[in-house]
């Protein structure tokens, strides 16, 4: 299993992001996947994550309001649309699959990660 996020880069407060997760290598299956951010010096925190199954979505109360995940099952491909950007948002966001997570942002239970994009807010 594979994951790429992409779609970081320098915005100016208030701005909106789409970060795409692209996942590969496998087809079937019931796992979640969470987007993650992290700042230097803190913990990785959990912000949203989607369900397979049912599509189910649960947000941090940090993003809930500003930041919408979604699924594209043909392109096996899941977005973070991210609105009304914040300099607290300036992050290195990762996506990532738990096998047999359901909506939680339980760190551990993620088993693939991806590698991060920046995402920095600023005028």
């Amino acid at each position: 299993v594979q994951l790429q996020a992409y779609g970081g880069g320098l915005v100016q407060p208030g701005g909106s992001l789409r970060l795409p997760c692209a996942v590969s290598g496998f087809t079937l299956g019931y796992y979640s996947i969470g987007w993650f951010r992290q700042t230097p010096g803190k913990e990785r925190e959990g912000i949203s994550c989607i369900s397979s199954s049912d599509g189910s979505t649960y947000y941090s109360d940090s993003v809930k309001g500003r930041f919408t995940i979604s699924r594209d099952n043909a392109k096996n491909t899941v977005y973070l649309q991210i609105d009304s950007l914040k300099p607290e948002d300036t992050a290195v966001y990762y996506c990532a699959l738990g096998w047999g997570v359901g909506v939680e942002l339980d760190l551990g239970e993620y088993d693939y990660w991806g590698q991060g994009t920046q995402v920095t807010v600023s005028s």
